[in-house]
């Protein structure tokens, strides 16, 4: 194996208009069962949607060549966090692909996405115009057997490490067939397992499954609310490991444990059959060196919330879902 990228694979980049429509519909689709958010801000996991599109074109690229069907699985992703995007500005999304490894049930194969805007908000030009997010997403390609292996699969940096421990607590969700729906329509991704029963059991699934980035995207905002005021400006970094699928109508426990600074959060998604997010992390900003960037709302919400202990991550690899 090389230790260099492969540029051929690299697809041209893609510039498109962010609105104020679309970040408010994903977020408020995150948060169906949440309170409102205290602000209209992007959600830092949006960033996921913007490169989603042109990943899902680097694959088909990937895989054009292979003789038999391949499906994807999506093992982990990494989003760092210069700064949200904002409603009205044109963001530009350039792909890389870092690495490709033979694997027993196919290929796996590292991506680093790079999203830069014109920092414009409603048209008006800021002066952080530039990068402001990159994301390593790691996904198995099962059933490629013709890609040759490149690069480095490695994925993003090194998590933050956490300073002390803070006090534990545990959130528990149920996610619906109609949370799940909302969100396939608010993030672009309607692939049929999530909104279609007969597809999703074709698939090898007893049921519709949630997008393994909703559960994150659930876990980030319970933890802005927590641990970041609501002021979701302050994320710097979001990381998981995608471990099995979540259905709709069963328990999700989302498990928090910060660090005795409040500036890394720790987490695990759980259905009653394990880990369904493992391995996951919240960088966040301390509050008095974020700059608040809209006007604050609020109304009432309900969660199901209790106190409790993280559990440790299992240490079973490479079993996420088909996203």
């Amino acid at each position: 194996m090389t230790t260099s990228t492969n540029s051929a694979f690299n697809p041209p980049a893609a510039v498109r208009t962010v609105t104020a429509e679309e970040i408010a519909a994903y977020r408020s689709a995150v948060r169906a069962e949440l309170p409102v958010a205290k602000d209209e801000l992007a959600s830092p996991v949006h960033a996921f949607v913007l490169a989603h599109t042109v990943a899902e074109r680097t694959v088909e690229a990937l895989t054009a060549d292979e003789p038999g069907p391949v499906s994807v699985v999506h093992l982990s992703q990494d989003i760092r966090c210069h700064r949200l995007v904002r409603p009205g500005e044109t963001v530009t999304v350039r792909l890389e692909v870092l690495g490709a490894r033979r694997e027993a049930r196919g290929t796996r194969v590292a991506l680093r996405s790079l999203l830069t805007g014109d920092g414009a908000a409603d048209g008006d030009a800021r002066e952080d115009a530039g990068p402001f997010a990159e994301l390593v997403t790691s996904a198995l390609l099962v059933g490629a057997t013709v890609l040759e292996p490149f690069g480095d699969i490695a994925g993003g940096a090194a998590a933050p490490a956490p300073s002390g421990s803070g006090e534990p607590a545990t959130t528990v969700h149920e996610p619906t067939a109609e949370w799940i729906r909302r969100y396939a329509h608010a993030s672009g991704d309607e692939n049929p397992i999530h909104l279609d029963e007969d597809a999703a059991r074709a698939a090898g699934f007893d049921s519709v499954i949630a997008h393994g980035m909703s559960v994150v995207a659930l876990a980030v905002e319970e933890i802005t609310d927590r641990y970041a005021d609501g002021d979701a400006s302050r994320v710097r970094g979001i990381g998981g490991r995608f471990s099995a699928p979540v259905a709709p109508g069963e328990p999700l426990r989302v498990e928090l444990q910060p660090d005795a600074a409040g500036r890394v959060v720790r987490f695990t998604c759980r259905t009653p059959a394990g880990p369904a997010v493992k391995s996951g992390w919240v960088e966040l900003e301390p509050a008095d060196a974020a700059a608040p960037e809209t006007t604050e709302t609020s109304t009432e919400g309900t969660a199901s919330t209790e106190a409790g202990t993280q559990t440790r991550n299992a240490d079973r690899d490479g079993a996420g879902d088909d996203d």
